[in-house]
């Protein structure tokens, strides 16, 4: 693998997030466009579109030989050890609704594990990067996980697949989940709970089948922010997972968080 790949793609995510970012800032609460997607009621605007647009011309003209998964473009390119992975607005159903609850997610892949996750949360101009080996940082400033001295009375985010729905399993384990901990968050913009954990805002995450292009930028954040990131059977996880179960907190919160939702999982 080679570093000069990833500090140049650091340098030049960092420069067209922003101005993706801003194409969202710009665009809030005077949407023209908004369509929906798929029979699980998500939707998409021109915003999704047009910061998609800008990030892929950008990153093709500098790697035109690696691939490209994007949210609402698919799959570009032939198949490479790099893949980048593209949420242009992640939280559109928040955007669309005139909560300013969302961000942009940029992440590179190397041979299907995460090696460089930029997020950008343009309403409060708030940068994340994380590269592997390098840590995690906030507006230039390392972030860190928290070690909550009363970790039942902390705040868990949870996240789940568009595909899940009112899946049985899922709800009796988010109600477990929200009757266990002070605060259970739905936020509808993954890549934005990951930073929280990784920054020291939530206390863990517990994510119930939900892949995407929005996943392994929050996943890298937060175990470089020295966070642990475990399966429901409390293997460390590596790589990608089409159908992810996933358990993310400080490291000596892990098997807390694991046995409650292993209790939820069995109800």
């Amino acid at each position: 693998m080679d570093r000069r790949v990833i500090q140049l793609a650091k340098k030049e995510s960092i420069r067209i997030i922003r101005q993706a970012g801003q194409i969202a800032k710009n665009k809030f609460d005077n949407l023209v466009d908004i369509r929906s997607k798929g029979d699980s009621g998500d939707v998409v605007t021109e915003v999704d579109h047009m910061a998609e647009e800008i990030i892929i011309n950008h990153i093709q003209s500098l790697f035109p030989d690696h691939q490209i998964h994007s949210e609402e473009a698919g799959l570009i390119g032939t198949p490479s050890d790099w893949q980048w992975l593209i949420d242009p607005l992640d939280g559109t159903n928040n955007f669309a609704i005139g909560l300013p609850i969302f961000t942009t997610s940029i992440t590179l892949m190397y041979r299907k594990a995460p090696v460089l996750g930029v997020i950008y949360e343009p309403w409060t101009d708030r940068l994340f990067v994380s590269a592997l080996n390098e840590g995690a940082s906030c507006n230039d400033r390392p972030i860190h996980m928290k070690h909550s001295p009363n970790f039942l009375k902390g705040n868990i985010g949870w996240i789940q697949g568009h595909k899940v729905q009112n899946d049985p399993k899922a709800v009796i384990l988010r109600q477990h989940i929200d009757v266990s901990f002070k605060r259970m968050l739905r936020l509808w913009a993954p890549t934005l709970q990951w930073c929280m954990l990784a920054k020291g805002d939530l206390d863990g995450i517990v994510l119930y089948n939900s892949e995407g292009d929005d996943l392994y930028s929050g996943v890298l954040m937060v175990k470089e922010a020295g966070g642990s990131v475990i399966d429901f059977e409390g293997i460390p996880f590596e790589g990608m997972s089409e159908e992810p179960y996933l358990i993310a907190c400080h490291p000596d919160h892990k098997h807390d968080l694991l046995k409650i939702v292993k209790q939820g999982l069995h109800q």
